[in-house]
């Protein structure tokens, strides 16, 4: 999609197809009649509605939210209006679900058009409305198609921006338009990771590309632990889910590092559990439960779009990103229930259930990345099924070490419109995770709160007294359909925006 910015515009910068927004009031009732809606579009120009109210039918539309009005100008120019409803109750990310919502009426039928920024500039802040109009429209704008044998590509491929703002506004604004065309751009990579079928993006099929995909970019360095690696590193938990695979674990480990550092330079390390496929292993999941599970590396996709954004967008924050890929299969090796394993750190752990697989290759990850003594350290996996119990399959849960940490993240979720909620890891909960025959276990006593005691398990491989939050993002990995933004089925790529909101302040 090329998107361009046009200021200081007297005229539309296209004779094809104008999109105008329009907004609805209410009209006071007087004596025995009942309110009423009417609308509000004072940002035309006395042209525009000169053309409108000519038409007859003009008169039944009121600019509420969603709703459409099309007529046409005398020199052929197609108009669309478009209902934002009440402008004092309009959000950003109802610009976003806006946006993405338009660009699926028009990307089947239209080559191009220019929307009119000005009219859907809300809270008189153009920054961060377009930021929000491109971020629908850009999100929107994704397909999972690459293995049809016939592509149809949106026909729609270019936007302008019309507004009468001072030119000299142009280059706030185009920073802003490409900004967030990056980060975009990195969510919608992740989501084609997500997407990828389990027997093509193999652990290290997904190692490799992830380090093709980040090659060049300035500040990167990378290297990939591969079984042997591991071994020297002591890292027998996430050995032990790898255990059953025909195919080499692999730790991919990226460190972006801006050009100026200096004392007051943040280090933020981010951890995803990158599991290709999760059978089970011998606690083996019903079949129905199996399919979708080439989701299960959704932690560590987020992660990196987030990691490729921050080094895409030069930001002045150190951040390194550990990837631990593997797939949990079953056979004459694959680790059984009752095994008891020693981890990266030393302590010993009883595997009840091989099902609980991520929290394992987790577990020598955050070890790993304490090493490191970074100020704060961040995971993100899609961790337990407790967590849709808990919160729905629409808010991630969060938790952690940190009060601060934690509510630096929640601001930050809350400034992008992404849900996310705290769930508490509590003195009982730590205890649950104690084994009578070694240091640790890997499950619960029982299956309440089990979002919270896999947190509280994965707390023991956090060293240092590093800040640490954990995002179990089960619930909102994928099929997010109630946004326009997101695809109906596969990977939503939600959560990233809130982690590059939280890395440019860190």
């Amino acid at each position: 999609m090329k998107y361009t910015l046009n200021l200081g515009a007297k005229e539309f910068s296209s004779d094809t197809l104008v999109l105008v927004s329009a907004f609805e009031k209410t009209v006071e009732a007087k004596g025995k009649k009942k309110e009423s809606k009417a609308i509000v579009n004072t940002h035309w120009s006395k042209e525009l509605k000169a053309s409108f109210e000519n038409i007859k039918t003009a008169a039944d539309f009121t600019g509420a939210a969603t709703s459409t009005y099309t007529f046409h100008l005398e020199n052929g120019t197609t108009v669309l209006v478009y209902g934002l409803g009440e402008k004092k109750e309009v959000t950003f990310e109802d610009l976003r679900n806006h946006s993405a919502t338009i660009f699926k009426q028009l990307a089947t039928t239209y080559k191009e058009v220019a929307i009119q920024l000005d009219g859907f500039t809300i809270k008189n802040k153009a920054d961060e409305s377009l930021n929000a109009i491109v971020e629908g429209i850009s999100l929107a704008d994704y397909k999972f198609d690459r293995h049809f044998k016939t592509q149809t590509p949106a026909k729609l491929t270019e936007i302008t921006f019309d507004s009468a703002a001072k030119k000299t506004g142009l280059k706030k604004l185009q920073k802003t338009l490409d900004d967030t065309l990056v980060v975009t751009e990195s969510i919608n990579v992740g989501r084609n990771f997500v997407n990828e079928a389990p027997n093509i993006l193999r652990s290290t099929t997904y190692a490799k590309e992830v380090l093709k995909d980040i090659k060049g970019t300035k500040g990167v360095k990378t290297k990939v632990l591969g079984r042997a690696e591991l071994k020297k590193e002591k890292m027998g938990l996430f050995l032990s889910v790898n255990d059953g695979s025909a195919y080499e674990p692999q730790l991919v480990h990226l460190t972006y590092t801006p050009t100026k550092v200096t004392k007051n330079t943040k280090h933020i390390a981010l951890v995803g559990k990158g599991l290709v496929f999760d059978t089970g292993g011998y606690s083996l999941k019903p079949g129905g439960s199996m399919v979708n599970m080439k989701f299960d590396m959704a932690g560590s996709a987020t992660v990196y779009s987030a990691f490729r954004a921050v080094a895409k967008l030069g930001l002045d924050v150190k951040v390194t990103c550990i990837l631990g890929m593997t797939d949990n299969a079953v056979n004459e090796h694959a680790t059984m229930p009752d095994a008891i394993v020693k981890a990266r750190n030393g302590l010993s752990v009883e595997i009840l259930n091989t099902d609980a697989e991520g929290r394992l290759v987790l577990a020598d990850c955050l070890d790993y990345a304490s090493d490191l003594k970074p100020d704060a350290i961040i995971d993100s996996a899609t961790l337990t099924g407790a967590v849709l119990v808990s919160l729905g399959n629409q808010v991630c849960g969060i938790m952690g070490n940190n009060q601060k940490l934690t509510d630096t993240l929640l601001k930050s979720a809350k400034n992008t419109d992404e849900y996310m909620w705290q769930l508490p890891i509590i003195k009982e909960f730590h205890d649950d995770m104690k084994s009578p025959v070694a240091d640790l276990k890997n499950i619960g006593g029982s299956r309440f709160g089990g979002s919270s005691k896999a947190a509280a398990f994965l707390s023991n491989f956090v060293k240092n007294d590093i800040p640490w939050a954990h995002l179990d993002i089960a619930g909102i990995g994928d099929s997010q359909g109630h946004k326009s933004y997101c695809p109906t089925k596969g990977a939503s790529g939600l959560i990233v925006r809130t982690l590059v909101d939280y890395l440019k302040k860190a």
